[in-house]
């Protein structure tokens, strides 16, 4: 049996320091003073590996809940440069320059930017397969990838068509197929399809198919500056119908952003009353939205501190790492949730000692797997230290993650402390009590 008692731990919500005894990857016991309490339950520590985590956050692994693997690292390809800087232009790129994919060179990619975002705490991540393509590769790719690193992260994979269920021929039919293949969720792109007629079928089979699979739904969702664009709604309403609201995710919906506020309080009490998810990829979309404004010019995502307002689920996503939509990304989630907070202005004190819930539980929420997440007694013990002592720490200072723990097993551990002979900085600059293997702290018992 494997053993490990980390120690000296700040977990949000609780007022003092924690310890946490894992056992064979599953957290045991959860609670301050561990040693002490276990000695006196006659238990045997000295079979314990000891960690002292220097009185540093530590939280439930981050979330990329919107994430298109099969297309990182592809911007600098022939052909691929989006010069307009449109999601149209970048769909267009992709369909033109994706025929020479193969598996292997679809892992090797993807396999990088796994590699990325777990270095930065992740450990959950949804990724879109593009299976507008007979052959799907991307999508035989990513069920090969997911199953290899399966011990490593979480990954579900969405059965996306980027160029359209119905505007793309047989593309329903591959969005089924896909299924088929073991893909966890439904995808479609309503606002992309030909005609308003095409994507409102489109929303129609995609909730028959999740409902007929037993699949999750993810729909890249008027992703436009459209006021006009409302699938959102008919989305949130056939989910509801069918009972699968919260197992469905509308990405995206920059459209929300455009809308008056009257539409938006009457869509509020269904989303609501759905229980339906919003993936956010505030990053990708300030970059893509807005192109064909001048100025007052719109911000392209959708309202998220008026939807958290509304008790409705946000998560948020990194969406590209340097494809034809988005040239930059490298998988820190700090870096997204510090820019929807500013595009979202949720900047009170509460809302920041809350924020890490949007890449955290929210997260988790989205991906439905509430009931294998978090840090609490019997689950997984699956966790990140963040160089921070609180939760208000971590958000200012868009904290590292120098820690991360899968299942009670170390993923990685990072050296944070700054060398200088500049008094001013040694003072200031140097990180807190550094990750500690040891066995000195059993003496409290």
């Amino acid at each position: 049996m494997t053993v490990t008692l980390f120690t000296n731990a700040i977990l949000r919500g609780r007022p003092q320091p924690q310890d946490m005894l894992v056992e064979d990857g599953r957290f045991r016991m959860i609670g301050p003073d561990l040693p002490a309490t276990l000695a006196a339950q006659g238990y045997d520590l000295t079979r314990a590996a000891v960690v002292d985590l220097g009185g540093r956050l530590v939280s439930a692994p981050f979330c990329d809940t919107h994430l298109h693997l099969d297309y990182v690292f592809t911007s600098r390809k022939p052909g691929a440069a989006n010069t307009s800087g449109t999601l149209f232009e970048g769909i267009q790129r992709w369909g033109e320059t994706k025929a020479d994919l193969t598996v292997d060179e679809v892992k090797a990619r993807a396999r990088r930017a796994v590699a990325m975002e777990m270095r930065h705490g992740v450990q959950y991540i949804r990724t879109h397969a593009d299976v507008t393509d007979p052959q799907l590769t991307s999508l035989r790719a990513l069920l090969e990838l997911r199953e290899e690193l399966a011990d490593l992260v979480t990954i579900q994979i969405v059965a996306f068509p980027q160029e359209g269920m119905y505007s793309y021929p047989g593309g329903a039919g591959l969005v089924e197929e896909g299924l088929r293949m073991g893909a966890d969720c439904v995808g479609a792109i309503p606002h992309y399809e030909a005609c308003r007629e095409f994507g409102e079928r489109s929303m129609h089979t995609t909730v028959e198919l999740a409902s007929r699979y037993g699949r999750l739904i993810d729909v890249h969702c008027d992703e436009t500056d459209d006021p006009n664009s409302r699938f959102v709604e008919l989305l949130a309403a056939l989910a509801h119908a069918e009972g699968i609201g919260a197992m469905t995710t509308a990405s995206h919906t920059c459209s929300l952003g455009s809308a008056d506020d009257s539409y938006f309080f009457h869509l509020t009490k269904l989303l609501r009353n759905s229980r339906m998810n919003f993936a956010c990829a505030p990053t990708e979309n300030l970059y893509l939205q807005g192109r064909q404004d001048t100025f007052p010019k719109r911000r392209g995502i959708t309202r998220v501190k008026e939807l958290t307002d509304a008790g409705v689920n946000v998560s948020l996503g990194q969406d590209s790492m340097q494809d034809p939509w988005y040239p930059l990304g490298n998988g820190n989630m700090m870096i997204i949730l510090d820019y929807v907070l500013h595009l979202a202005q949720m900047m009170t004190p509460p809302e920041i000692d809350r924020a890490l819930d949007l890449l955290t539980v929210n997260g988790a929420t989205t991906m439905h797997l509430r009931d294998v997440y978090g840090i609490e007694e019997g689950r997984p013990a699956n966790f990140v230290v963040l160089d921070a002592h609180d939760a208000f720490g971590a958000v200012y200072a868009r904290a590292d993650v120098v820690m991360s723990v899968r299942a009670g097993r170390t993923l990685f551990r990072a050296v944070t402390d700054v060398a200088t002979s500049v008094p001013l900085l040694a003072d200031h600059l140097t990180g807190g009590l550094p990750i500690a293997d040891g066995t000195e702290l059993l003496a409290r018992a």
